[in-house]
């Protein structure tokens, strides 16, 4: 298989680069998580201490969200926040999830990317210098294109976690 970031047809060679590489992620994220059984996605790794893949799923969901928003420069529902949030629970941690069937959170990332598809459709290569404001304790800066490359780098340092979590869940199997 060819591996590029020429983009899509209908976008500007940037902007479709960019859009490129946060899809080549999410179809990542497809791959290394094909199979996981319900108590594998829902495994916290050795003693518990780590954040299983549905919630490291669910995150990289609601960031990419946040992000699609702000592209749009529009605010995000506030039945989104409610359906897919919140970005951190009281604790500074990430929110519980527990029981949600992989294919759900699978779906529900795919809408957020075909949203994603959409907003850069509509991008200019110029747009890519339009300045968001994004965090959700101090308010940082930053510009569309940055986002875009922060929404592909950020879903790889998440799977980077669910493959060690894979790593763990299976040794854990192996040695019972």
């Amino acid at each position: 298989m060819l591996h590029d970031l020429k983009g899509e047809a209908n976008m500007p060679p940037i902007v479709g680069m960019l859009y490129s590489a946060v899809k080549e992620n999410s179809e990542r994220l497809k791959s290394i998580t094909s199979g996981m059984s319900q108590e594998e996605v829902d495994s916290k790794g050795p003693n518990h201490h780590s954040n299983s893949t549905a919630q490291l799923i669910k995150h990289i969901l609601y960031v990419d969200l946040n992000w699609v928003y702000r592209i749009k420069g529009q605010p995000l529902p506030q039945l989104l926040k409610e359906q897919y949030g919140p970005m951190i629970d009281e604790n500074n941690r990430l929110p519980m999830v527990q029981g949600m069937p992989l294919n759900t959170l699978i779906s529900s990332y795919e809408d957020v990317i075909n949203m994603l598809k959409d907003i850069c459709a509509q991008l200019t290569d110029a747009d890519l210098d339009q300045v968001v404001t994004f965090g959700h304790e101090n308010e940082k800066q930053a510009t569309i294109r940055w986002g875009l490359w922060h929404m592909a780098d950020h879903s790889r340092y998440h799977q980077a976690q669910i493959n060690q979590l894979r790593k763990w869940f299976s040794e854990n199997v192996l040695s019972k």
